[in-house]
């Protein structure tokens, strides 16, 4: 017979494996490092400048970051944080390279699915690349438990109470305090004060607002990450919750949130798990846009309309039970999203299935069906199966055009995304909303 103990040592040489096997992916060094990006990248994909134009402005100014030149010495390379400060720097025909930035604390964005293998991860990782190509401070935030989003930008080792699991300790710790200085006399509040919770809630619940938040290979990225041993988020959470019933659990991540300085960050992105739960709840009361990636197939269309149905009775239900509670802990039930979009993802122009699943999602979604899908090319395919996005990719590796066409394809994505996200940012300043 095996029971419980059987599992968690399965789980023991698991975890150790999987450690020697991370290593092994990001060797050498372990460390995973951002590559240059020539005139031409730059000049072309980022500035939209003709590259002798931006060569002409180095050379009348030596003070601006010159870049490195490699392979025949003619092309010269710069790095993420060279290129921002020439977009601090330089003006052309008068106009700034700074993107656009609302004022107010950053947009927040959810992309989320009940599917895996939709390209939710892709998504993410795609969208926050290219925000900091475009010179956008990002925040990752990865509920899932895979962590595939936690290892594309180079983390390997992660403990438990540095993930959206610690946030959520912390958070019932300083709610629970919270509920108990509310009443008149202490001793009625028929809820635990923060030093009656289990000692490991209580020890997490002591970190600081930015111990959560950990660096990437990127250097105008930054994430809060996961690992796989998170994955019982849900099981312990469930556990809290019935400690403590008047804890407004899905507000966890939102009131995180605003307690960083609005000015840290311009973009905050979600990776979420494939399901329904505490962490997706709370990635949705947080977030301001949800993105809804699916693939071009039937079984994606159902899984959508599937995880539309369970998503909003779950908000349903939240509303409907927690009003006063949510409330008292600031936070405004009904929760609305200043926009929903729905991606194509994994899409194949000359596929005659795909071209009738997209007007099949766009005769029932219409205009919240975004109007640039992500092709799938072997650049695509590539960024999967070795974690490094198209961004990331060297187009010296392949083909030129191989990779430019992915990357086309991702910056008409994202051009539309960045138009989303503007607009909405834009309207919840005028009402107030943010």
């Amino acid at each position: 017979m095996r029971d419980h103990s059987d599992l968690q040592d399965m789980n023991a040489r698991s975890l150790a494996q999987q450690a020697s096997v991370r290593r092994a992916t990001f060797d050498p060094g372990v460390v995973k490092a951002l590559r240059p990006f020539s005139i031409w990248e730059i000049s072309q994909f980022m500035f939209d400048i003709p590259p002798d134009t931006l060569r002409k402005k180095l050379a009348e100014d030596p003070t601006l970051p010159q870049g490195e030149t490699q392979d025949d010495g003619r092309q010269r390379w710069f790095s993420l944080k060279e290129i921002n400060e020439l977009r601090r720097r330089l003006r052309f025909r008068g106009k700034t390279l700074l993107p656009r930035r609302p004022d107010g604390r950053a947009i927040r964005v959810a992309v989320s699915n009940f599917k895996g293998g939709v390209g939710k991860t892709v998504v993410a990782q795609h969208l926050a690349n290219a925000a900091a190509l475009d010179g956008y401070r990002v925040l990752c935030i990865d509920f899932d438990p895979q962590a595939t989003l936690t290892h594309s930008m180079g983390l390997v080792e992660v403990k438990e109470g540095n993930t959206v699991w610690g946030i959520m300790c912390r958070d019932l710790c300083h709610e629970a305090d919270r509920i108990m200085n509310s009443y008149d006399l202490p001793e009625e509040c028929p809820y635990p004060a923060s030093d009656e919770l289990p000692e490991d809630v209580q020890s997490i619940g002591a970190q600081r607002t930015q111990d959560f938040i950990q660096p990437t290979c990127w250097p105008t990225i930054d994430i809060i990450p996961s690992c796989a041993n998170a994955a019982f988020v849900e099981f312990a959470s469930a556990q809290y919750r019935a400690l403590h019933k008047a804890w407004s659990f899905f507000g966890c991540v939102a009131r995180y949130l605003d307690e960083l300085p609005d000015d840290q960050y311009d973009v905050i992105i979600f990776d979420c798990p494939p399901a329904i739960g505490y962490q997706s709840l709370n990635a949705a009361f947080a977030a301001d846009i949800l993105y809804i990636p699916s693939g071009p197939g039937y079984w994606e269309y159902d899984s959508t309309t599937s995880y539309l149905g369970q998503l909003g009775d779950a908000m349903e239900d939240i509303s409907d039970g927690f009003g006063k509670l949510a409330a008292d802990a600031g936070i405004t039930l009904p929760k609305r999203f200043m926009d929903i979009r729905i991606l194509m993802t994994r899409f194949e122009t000359n596929n005659p299935l795909h071209t009738a699943m997209m007007d099949a999602f766009r005769n029932v979604f219409g205009a919240d069906v975004c109007q640039n899908p992500i092709e799938m090319t072997r650049a695509v395919e590539q960024s999967g199966r070795f974690q490094m996005s198209v961004y990331e990719q060297d187009y010296r590796q392949m083909t030129r055009e191989t990779w430019k066409r992915a990357r086309q394809s991702f910056d008409r994505s994202y051009e539309e995304f960045r138009a989303t996200m503007l607009n909405a940012w834009d309207r919840a300043i005028e009402t107030g909303e943010m």
